[in-house]
């Protein structure tokens, strides 16, 4: 046993002293040792020559599989039958959490009287789903992950007695891998030595797991530290074209992180993001949106002439058939501190979009007024702009008001999802507060509504709160 000394060591005093518990229980993450030390603890207790075969009074069960009311009257029946060769009938009940409520009360009858030619040795990766009359009457030993290095130790150590040829590169990459976890170090090792012939080097291990390399993640942090979202678009693409598993390169890039985290407060938010995108229905799109997020500069700069002019204006004429595509300047930093935004919506991504027309965005506005009135009253007052290169929809509102209510994920889902409609993509939707944004004079798809003559005229402090709330008529009441 390698990097559970604080176990082995005390079990090994215990066996020495005589002091023989009638229940231990074994807890801790997978892949660290808990059912190989209740092995071997189940040999030295009957002072048994350790070894693969299968001895009649070592029964191993799996609660998995044995979970049933059924099958622990059954263990609890034979409990009684004394050892055939052996001091103790041990029994080690492998993930001892999956069995049910009733099997759990079954099998406290038997740890509450145990028979003294009996041991129960439980082991679990989530101790916290067992009932707490269960876990006081075990001694209970918290296994932990294996300290790094040891596993690159002791993974060097294999490769020397199997012949295999492996740099010191490779057993890091191996090690981070396995994450504290010798079981799943060790089976990829050997799995990669059997592919490449016995020779495991570090461009056999990234292309194995899928892992981008460490100078690619360190070009793709260094663009997130200085805020540079095209760069950092640009390193995603990459290690996107280099066929880079997302599952893998989120650990990649969160080691990195973390590590340079104590000295850059604000990666502690983008961290505290990162979490959430292995449950995203789709990481690739998440983990893209997460970081061209917080790579965007706290302001987004549009180049402004005298009037300052809308992202979308004047009706094209007929002969324009490709009707005009809208770019935005590529976006410059300001000084002001940076707000977080909530997290965008999750959606399939489509194809890659050139730009957005007039008239789309005409026939986008008249598809959100089938949908939700409210949400088109407010998007009627947005300015939008568009950026090709990072696939970004942003919305400009003069009022705050507008601003947070276009920024919450279920309308940046509902327009996303129109988009993906009508366009066949779907864009990151951001919205901003800017005080010189110009609804653009768009004409919907479909015909609007004619509106009553009869209804009453609205003063000027009621047109006000009609303008600053999108939209509205006034009714007598």
């Amino acid at each position: 046993m390698v990097g559970q000394e604080h176990i082995t060591d005390a079990l090994s005093n215990s066996i020495k002293s005589g002091r023989i518990s009638h229940a231990y229980l074994f807890t801790g993450p997978h892949g660290v040792g808990k059912t190989s030390a209740a092995r071997i603890l189940a040999h030295e207790i009957n002072q048994l020559p350790y070894d693969d075969s299968q001895h009649l009074d070592i029964i191993e069960i799996d609660a998995a599989s044995n979970r049933r009311i059924d099958d622990i009257r059954d263990l609890r029946d034979k409990v009684h039958i004394v050892p055939t060769s052996a001091k103790y009938k041990v029994y080690i009940i492998d993930e001892v959490h999956m069995l049910t409520g009733e099997s759990f009360n079954a099998l406290l009858k038997t740890l509450e009287e145990p028979p003294e030619h009996v041991v129960f040795i439980l082991a679990t990766t989530e101790v916290h789903k067992l009932p707490a009359t269960i876990v006081s009457r075990t001694q209970r030993f918290n296994f932990r992950l294996i300290d790094q290095q040891k596993v690159i130790a002791h993974l060097k150590f294999i490769a020397d007695k199997e012949a295999f040829q492996v740099d010191d590169e490779a057993l890091q990459l191996i090690a981070e891998h396995g994450d504290g976890s010798f079981r799943d170090s060790i089976s990829l090792l050997d799995q990669l030595a059997n592919v490449n012939g016995g020779k495991v080097d570090a461009a056999s291990v990234e292309r194995s797991l899928g892992l981008a390399s460490k100078k690619a993640v360190g070009s793709l942090v260094e663009a997130l530290l200085a805020h540079d979202f095209t760069s950092a678009n640009k390193q995603l693409t990459e290690l996107e074209n280099q066929g880079t598993n997302t599952a893998s390169l989120i650990p990649q890039l969160t080691r990195q992180l973390q590590n340079l985290a104590p000295e850059h407060v604000e990666l502690y938010r983008l961290l505290d993001e990162l979490i959430e995108v292995p449950r995203s229905y789709n990481p690739k799109l998440k983990l893209r949106t997460t970081l061209i997020k917080f790579a965007l500069p706290a302001a987004v700069a549009v180049p402004s002439s005298n009037p300052p002019s809308p992202a979308i204006h004047h009706k094209p004429t007929p002969a324009a058939v490709a009707k005009p595509i809208l770019h935005v300047e590529k976006p410059q930093p300001k000084p002001s501190p940076r707000k977080s935004a909530p997290p965008e919506p999750e959606r399939a991504e489509g194809k890659k979009l050139q730009g957005i027309s007039e008239d789309e965005w005409g026939q986008i506005l008249a598809r959100v007024k089938e949908e939700s009135v409210p949400l088109f009253g407010i998007l009627r007052q947005a300015q939008p702009t568009f950026d090709a290169d990072s696939q970004t929809l942003t919305l400009r509102f003069r009022y705050g008001l507008h601003q947070k209510r276009a920024d919450d994920a279920k309308p940046k889902k509902l327009i996303a999802d129109i988009m993906l409609e009508l366009l066949g993509g779907a864009p990151i939707i951001v919205a901003h507060i800017d005080a010189n944004a110009i609804a653009p004079e768009v004409e919907l798809a479909a015909p609007e509504p004619q509106v009553e003559a009869q209804k009453p005229a609205a003063d000027a402090v009621t047109k006000s709160v009609i303008d600053m709330m999108g939209g509205g008529e006034v009714v007598n009441a």
